[in-house]
């Protein structure tokens, strides 16, 4: 299992916010865990020095090309970048230093998934280049694909089907479990269970990693078939669950 680190950007600045409160068109609701006095450089910097490859940059919103730009020319080829990806500007990301792009909205939108901007882009930039972000909520005892900052469902359920289907235009999935991803509240054990029955390519989790033991959760449960993000429980994010020290040696020895 690797330990896949984060830089979520947000109005220029490295931020932890709780992704289900992120809105295009209101505000007032959105709760930021966390903001840093660092720029993203500083953090793609230290994941350089600790050699920890595929981690990703994560634009939330518009105005954080200059900030993603620090941190890929912190670290040239060692992260993936997402936000605002599409088949306009991927190779662009690429060319500036991005180890793949992530595509979540140019191919998830407004509750529908658009297949010919995923076949399009998956043709431009390359399977191996390309990782589809699949952020999840429950529903009815299974797990949807959402759009819209995870406003809206889908009806696309993450099974072994449908990721099947996905890993023919990708090299790894980034799954956001959206429910319960910067609440520090624990992983979401039924999906992790699922992912490592189904995945069939290199794939990361992501959400509710509060501590040591949830590290082992996602180890156990992911039959070291998945990787991990952490956010809001780690120290340089200003959290007290884990520290990013201790993060990276268990990671090393799983």
């Amino acid at each position: 299992m690797k330990f896949r680190p984060c830089i979520d950007i947000h109005e220029g600045r490295v931020k932890q916010i709780v992704g289900s409160t992120l809105s295009d068109l209101d505000q007032s609701g959105l709760r930021t865990n966390f903001a840093s006095d660092q720029p993203p450089s500083y953090y793609a910097d230290l994941y350089r020095r600790d050699n920890l490859t595929g981690g990703h940059i994560i634009m939330l919103g518009s105005g954080n090309e200059e900030a993603a730009l620090g941190a890929l020319a912190a670290w040239p080829g060692g992260m993936q970048l997402g936000g605002g990806i599409t088949a306009d500007n991927a190779l662009d990301w690429l060319d500036k230093g991005a180890a793949a792009v992530i595509v979540t909205s140019h191919v998830f939108k407004d509750g529908v998934v658009h297949e010919e901007r995923l076949r399009k882009l998956a043709g431009l930039v390359g399977s191996d280049r390309l990782v589809i972000d699949l952020s999840c909520r429950q529903r009815d005892g299974r797990y949807y694909v959402v759009t819209d900052r995870w406003q809206k469902f889908t009806e696309i359920e993450v099974c072994r089907e449908s990721l099947a289907f996905f890993a023919g235009f990708c090299s790894e999935f980034l799954i956001h479990a959206a429910d319960v991803e910067g609440k520090c509240e624990g992983v979401a054990v039924d999906l992790l269970a699922d992912l490592a029955d189904w995945v069939t390519i290199p794939t990361t989790y992501a959400g509710g990693v509060k501590d040591i033991e949830d590290l082992r959760l996602v180890r156990e449960l992911g039959r070291n078939k998945l990787d991990v993000t952490i956010g809001s429980a780690l120290d340089i994010f200003g959290g007290s669950g884990i520290t990013y020290g201790e993060a990276v040696a268990f990671c090393r020895t799983s």
